[in-house]
């Protein structure tokens, strides 16, 4: 190998660290290399979160930062384990029926699509807020089934319609792909909201992990295309910050269900090149935020993602730009849609209700 080759090699990074961009679109194309064992050891988590912790355990999930995106799509997920502790507790697992569903698709691949959510006791001549929704996965893995329940609650809450948007995953698409389908679904339902009773001049961007990027992103690209702007942000516990050195990528490196090795795996393969990794779409701590809509912006105590919220928070303030960021102590990744069996993540959303509640008033 040149000399010229194996340097631009070594100086390849991911969200973790160094990593090489994977080229191949294949979801069986094989994982980096494991970064050394951290020694560090996460915060204690909170009773009713480590019930959850424990439960995934319980499933045998295998470390994600080891398999192909294919064999890493079918791991039992967080949802999955805090399910199982919502049946341990004698409670039922079935779908909230006060919301129902539709699927809707906003694009040609069969990947873009939108599930809409709307509170069931609305009258049928309703006009409600809209809610655009970004699950989380780290473009690689999950989708609106595995991120159901925070979208459902939000419906149901805010008596808002919430647009779950699916979107192409990475390596079979990568970077900007999703973003660019974040944003093509948010331009859809500014144009298609009327026509299931929402108000088009009521909409709030929302999102979890890679989908908090993506609600931030997609107001930015919003406001570069003259489009309406949302009236709020909610993000939670984003992808904000391409830096390796961040307190939290130390302090959680070994943290469940997200640990910092994950987010290498993650950057592993979504990046097309290194210098996707420093795009102020995903680093969005260099982007232009200057004249967004107030954000908030939920982040949780154990998490590796945790200073992306907060220098991220940060950033905003520089901008000019309202907003309010909370780290809930003994929390994890993953936390916020466990409010039917997690403290922490009832108070989260009760508090994201509180900042959302004005901005979509008529």
């Amino acid at each position: 190998m040149k000399a010229s080759i194996a340097v631009a090699l070594l100086a390849m990074s991911a969200l973790a660290g160094p990593a090489i961009a994977q080229p191949s679109t294949s979801p069986n194309a094989p994982p980096p290399a494991t970064p050394r064992a951290s020694s560090a050891k996460p915060a204690p988590a909170a009773a009713d979160m480590q019930a959850v912790l424990d439960a995934h355990a319980a499933l045998g999930p295998k470390p994600i930062e080891t398999l192909t995106p294919v064999k890493a799509r079918i791991q039992p997920s967080a949802a999955d384990a805090a399910i199982a502790v919502k049946r341990q507790k004698g409670m039922s697992t079935a779908p909230d029926p006060a919301v129902t569903t539709k699927d809707l698709p906003y694009g040609a691949d069969p990947m873009q699509y939108a599930r809409i959510y709307r509170p069931a006791s609305a009258p049928s001549d309703a006009i409600l807020p809209v809610i655009v929704y970004y699950h989380g996965g780290g473009w690689v893995i999950a989708d609106v089934n595995t991120y159901d329940a925070t979208p459902r609650s939000l419906s149901r809450q805010l008596n808002a319609l919430v647009v779950s948007v699916e979107y192409r995953h990475a390596p079979e698409a990568k970077f900007p792909a999703q973003h660019d389908d974040a944003a093509a679904a948010y331009a859809w339902v500014l144009k298609s909201a009327v026509g299931w009773g929402g108000d088009a001049t009521r909409v709030a961007l929302a999102g979890e992990s890679a989908g908090g990027n993506l609600a931030i992103a997609t107001a930015i690209q919003a406001r570069d295309r003259g489009l309406t702007k949302p009236v709020h942000i909610l993000s939670v516990y984003p992808i904000a910050n391409s830096a390796t050195n961040l307190p939290s990528r130390m302090d959680s490196a070994t943290a469940k269900p997200l640990n910092t090795a994950m987010l290498k795996w993650f950057g592993h393969y979504y990046a097309r090149t290194p210098a996707d990794l420093q795009d102020p779409r995903i680093n969005l701590v260099t982007a232009d935020l200057k004249g967004l809509p107030p954000v908030t912006i939920v982040n949780a105590q154990i998490d590796p993602l945790r200073s992306d919220g907060e220098t991220l928070a940060a950033a905003l303030r520089s901008a000019g730009v309202p907003v309010e960021q909370r780290t809930f102590e003994g929390m994890t990744h993953e936390f916020f849609g466990m409010a039917a069996v997690v403290r922490g993540a009832f108070d989260a959303q009760a508090w994201a209700v509180s900042r959302l509640q004005p901005a979509l008033a008529k």
